[in-house]
């Protein structure tokens, strides 16, 4: 009998314990935002939403290490209503386009209404993390208050500043430019040089066309006084991606070639090499390999030469893409510059390939071997060193 009490008490406790620690996790709503919305309303908490990718690393290391804190799991069960959306899944895009989310974790603190109160975004510890979110709960720091506060006097640079950073925490830069216009819009241009101004041109404007942007260009030293000479070149490379980025990635060449005649009008030393770029990423995305030649072919030893990277993913792409033996021959020429500038086992079986497809067997032959040779003498595998020259000699 008593055997029996003791099994029964043990498996009351160890019941309990499972209660105990199942109440000792952060519980993520995942049914969605109206419901979401509706539980902050009932329970009187604001809402912490987490935006995450499945692949990120980031992601995954928040919720593994940050989210399983003891201190993290009671700070944020007692203060808020918990959700996550997987930004490739369901309502993911509504989010991304709502808030403008551009990097992944992003952490959106809102009302019970929807409002957005607080964000940032990316990787912290459980102590930095803690601290983030007591920012959103504190009135002074929250987007509403900052908002009232430089609308209240848009002329003034510490206001709009402060908004401007508090929006700008991984977000889409365009939905800060209206903000930044709207103070800007208050300075002349003999005002426009100081050290605020510089950070709200620097985060807020994204025309290149804009009066703002203009005068930056043509006063850069002016503003190298107040930044420096390396924050104003970046703010002009930056200006160029964001000008372009959005064409490259839906493969829009009508618009993308609408914007490269803007951008090509910014007179910047690395401009030209940058737009170039591009131009090869555009050909690249949209399988337009005759067009990859010719950019190529007109750009590579005036802005790569030196690139051992880039010399190699541009021979790699003619390996795969291209069959013209005069354009072969000058991918092999091209692979030959990044191996003397970095000598691997991957740059001389590219050699290798490149020669086999030229039809130039004895050459193919010889870097295979260097390859095989190189990595057997290190103890690395030569496994597709030895697969390339079987090949190869079974044709020579």
């Amino acid at each position: 009998m008593k055997s029996l009490c003791s099994l029964a008490l043990l498996a009351s406790l160890l019941i309990s314990s499972m209660q105990m620690s199942g109440q000792k996790k952060l519980d993520f709503d995942e049914s969605g935002y109206q419901s979401v919305l509706a539980r902050s309303k009932k329970e009187k908490k604001p809402i912490f939403y987490m935006m995450y990718a499945t692949w990120c690393a980031h992601c995954n290391k928040m919720k593994s290490e940050v989210f399983t804190d003891t201190l993290v799991i009671n700070f944020m069960n007692k203060n808020f209503v918990c959700a996550w959306q997987d930004v490739e899944k369901g309502e993911g895009d509504f989010f991304r386009k709502k808030f403008g989310i551009r990097f992944y974790p992003t952490f959106l603190f809102l009302n019970e209404d929807g409002k957005e109160l607080y964000n940032t975004s990316g990787e912290f510890t459980a102590a930095t993390f803690i601290a983030e979110a007591q920012n959103s709960l504190t009135k002074e720091k929250q987007l509403p208050y900052l908002e009232e506060q430089f609308l209240a006097d848009v002329s003034n640079s510490d206001k709009c500043l402060a908004y401007l950073m508090a929006l700008n925490k991984g977000r889409d830069r365009n939905l800060l430019s209206p903000i930044a216009h709207q103070y800007l819009a208050t300075q002349p241009d003999d005002k426009l040089v100081s050290a605020n101004n510089w950070k709200i041109i620097a985060n807020g404007v994204t025309n290149p066309q804009s009066r703002e942007f203009q005068y930056v260009l043509n006063h850069q030293k002016e503003f190298e006084s107040v930044a420096s000479a390396k924050r104003v070149q970046r703010k002009i490379e930056n200006i160029v991606v964001e000008l372009l980025t959005p064409a490259l990635e839906h493969k829009d060449t009508i618009t993308y070639n609408k914007k490269r005649l803007i951008a090509k009008t910014i007179q910047s030393a690395k401009n030209d090499s940058l737009v170039n770029s591009f131009d090869m990423q555009m050909a690249e995305r949209t399988n337009n390999w005759k067009k990859y030649k010719q950019i190529t072919m007109a750009s590579v030893d005036k802005y790569y030469a030196k690139d051992a990277k880039t010399l190699r993913d541009i021979a790699i792409n003619y390996l795969k893409n291209i069959n013209d033996s005069v354009a072969l021959n000058t991918a092999i020429g091209w692979a030959k510059q990044a191996l003397a500038i970095v000598e691997t086992y991957d740059n001389q079986i590219l050699l290798a390939r490149l020669y086999q497809k030229n039809k130039k067997i004895k050459e193919a032959i010889q870097y295979a071997t260097a390859a095989k040779n190189n990595n057997g003498s290190i103890g690395f595998s030569t496994k597709e060193a030895d697969e390339l020259l079987l090949e190869l000699n079974s044709k020579h």
